[in-house]
């Protein structure tokens, strides 16, 4: 059985202590895909977001413990379907 990364970030609230399932990383992106009018801008948004975030955590002192763009990928998708986590 493939060991997955553990999720340390509180952020991800349903990831947190848990290995990530790459299936669902994969149905979280078809979901960000299929909500987009453009697939090409949700790309890039999702791309330039993990390049920030990634930039942010190398200036801190947190220990890196899932890659910027699956990381990204899960929040967006968590804001898409819980619009609440975000304060809408």
């Amino acid at each position: 059985m493939q060991q997955y990364p553990l999720v340390s970030n509180p952020l991800i609230r349903s990831y947190t202590d848990k290995p990530i399932d790459p299936d669902e990383v994969m149905e979280r992106m078809e979901t960000l895909v299929e909500a987009s009018s453009n697939r090409y801008r949700i790309v890039v948004q999702i791309a330039n977001r993990a390049k920030r975030r990634r930039y942010e955590e190398l200036d801190g002192d947190q220990e890196i413990s899932i890659k910027p763009v699956i990381r990204t990928i899960l929040e967006m998708s968590d804001e898409l379907n819980e619009p609440e986590i975000i304060g809408a």
